[in-house]
């Protein structure tokens, strides 16, 4: 028996370093920043930190594309490197490079001292494109946790004031009670199914007829409660107006827009492969959730002084128009959700560009009443905003149309015609406030300075040796810019984000 065991060798799973080639650039990005944010030169921490940064998302973005057209799973069928990963990737990526310029001179970089800020960022984009990728419960899991943990210290980052920590408790709390019910949903579903793999879930349950399960169906809900949570689904979406106003405002920039193609990422993966084949029992609720979130979402919207808190409110309504894509289980409602998410990236960059520049400007905070005037005094700042707002609306000529119309039209084919008249109401709804913004820009009186208005986050840089005070940053400038001529751009010539996502969800193989 000893020579036996003496003979016998071990062996893991093949690891497939291409397929996991943009992930350990970001990783390796993360270890990479951390360590040169440790060395004693200022200028070093402040501006070569952010560039390499830059590097390791630009090297990951290329490794996606390098991808690109391939359709295999790796570690043990642990992750799917599909056209789906991929996409929500590039989305990832290019948020991160929007992000990193945003932050490049604030405060919370600062404070947080600039390596273990950016290290943070980049492992928190690791863990979403884990996500993305995942097709086994447990990865599934070990990526949710590998991009909230980070986010819950950078949203506190700016250590010296209350309204930051706030946020970052808050979204610790709220996080942790979304983590721990989506893991007890897990283990239920494979109490049900005996598998943890999205594939093999969905076989135990059309060969074992578990669609009406009662344990799979009680997990199926807790997974569901826990997913809502992270990506502000209502009735659980309480913690992010506070949230999103108390975070930095480059933290906030991000979550908006990369929890959110995390979240619904998953949401698509797990609901529409290893749930599919009980559609018919948990469709029905999350169409009442995506209806419920829309009219909670613009509601809530309505009134708001802060851009910050009125932005929060509009992702929560944003939430629940991709949440029709993925009620309908078919391959248009997965393409309409990732062609949305994709304008997502660029309709809010843009807007929290411009609210950034606003905020740095003089202490004028993010109170509606900060962007007075500014098509008169700075129109490089009031075009991108404008273009923002009217996307957001679904205004024809933008981006934001083009992605409503193609959730819609997935919601009609897919039998849920009721969810499409409730996008139209909800966006009908939307120009409640979304209006508003634009004749404060365009038709107001420019305020005075203010030192903090109310539902103001300063965001002054304190360095003398920035040009904040006096005028715009130029990195700040650049992502409004490109954001909003985006914006405006995808939705004249849609045509090569529709070729961009026309392969997502071929590969699940369940259509």
């Amino acid at each position: 028996m000893t020579p036996v065991l003496a003979s016998a060798t071990l062996s893991g799973p093949h690891v497939d370093f291409a397929g996991l080639s943009p992930l350990l650039a970001l990783l390796g990005g993360a270890v990479v920043v951390l360590l040169v944010g440790l060395l004693g030169s200022r200028w070093v921490r402040a501006q070569v930190v952010p560039a390499l940064s830059l590097v390791a998302l630009g090297t990951a973005l290329g490794l996606t594309i390098w991808q690109w057209g391939e359709e295999k799973s790796i570690l043990a069928g642990a992750l799917r490197i599909d056209d789906l990963s991929l996409v929500l990737t590039m989305i990832l990526t290019v948020g991160g490079i929007a992000t990193v310029l945003l932050a490049w001179r604030s405060l919370a970089a600062r404070e947080a001292a600039h390596g273990e800020f950016h290290a943070l960022l980049l492992t928190s984009i690791g863990g979403m494109t884990l996500l993305a990728a995942a097709q086994n419960t447990v990865m599934l899991f070990v990526g949710l946790e590998l991009l909230s943990i980070p986010l819950y210290v950078l949203c506190a980052t700016e250590m010296r004031r209350e309204h930051s920590l706030e946020s970052g408790l808050k979204y610790l709390i709220v996080g942790s009670v979304g983590s721990a019910t989506l893991l007890y949903g897990l283990a239920l579903i494979y109490g049900a199914t005996g598998a943890t793999d999205f594939t093999t879930i969905a076989s135990a349950i059309s060969t074992k007829g578990l669609s009406s399960d009662v344990l799979l169906l009680t997990g199926i809900a807790l997974c569901l409660v826990g997913l809502a949570f992270k990506s502000s689904v209502a009735p659980f979406h309480q913690w992010t107006p506070d949230v999103y106003e108390g975070a930095p405002t480059p933290v906030t920039a991000f979550m908006a827009v990369a929890t959110k193609v995390a979240a619904l990422g998953v949401f698509l993966r797990f609901f529409d492969v290893a749930l599919v084949e009980a559609q018919s029992s948990w469709g029905p609720a999350v169409a009442t959730l995506a209806a419920l979130t829309i009219i909670v979402g613009n509601v809530g919207a309505l009134g708001q002084s802060s851009l910050k808190r009125m932005l929060a409110y509009s992702s929560v309504a944003q939430a629940g128009y991709m949440l029709a894509g993925v009620v309908v289980s078919t391959q248009l409602g997965v393409r309409a959700t990732v062609f949305y998410l994709a304008i997502y990236l660029f309709m809010n960059m843009a807007a929290f560009a411009v609210i950034i520049a606003r905020e740095r400007q003089a202490g004028l905070g993010d109170n509606v009443q900060s962007v007075a005037g500014l098509g008169r005094s700075d129109p490089w700042l009031a075009w991108p905003l404008t273009l923002s707002m009217l996307s957001l609306a679904g205004i024809p000529a933008t981006a934001g149309f083009i992605g409503k119309f193609y959730l819609i039209d997935a919601a009609v084919a897919g039998g849920y015609t009721w969810l499409g008249v409730v996008i139209v109401i909800g966006s009908m709804i939307s120009l409640g406030y979304y209006l508003p913004v634009i004749a404060t820009m365009w038709m107001a009186d420019a305020p005075a300075p203010l030192p903090a208005l109310a539902g103001g986050s300063p965001e002054l840089d304190e360095d003398l040796s920035s040009p904040s005070v006096k005028g715009v940053q130029p990195e700040v400038l650049l992502v409004a810019v490109l954001a909003g001529a985006a914006t405006l751009f995808f939705g004249i010539v849609p045509q090569p984000l529709f070729d961009l996502v026309h392969g997502v969800g071929s590969g699940f193989g369940l259509f």
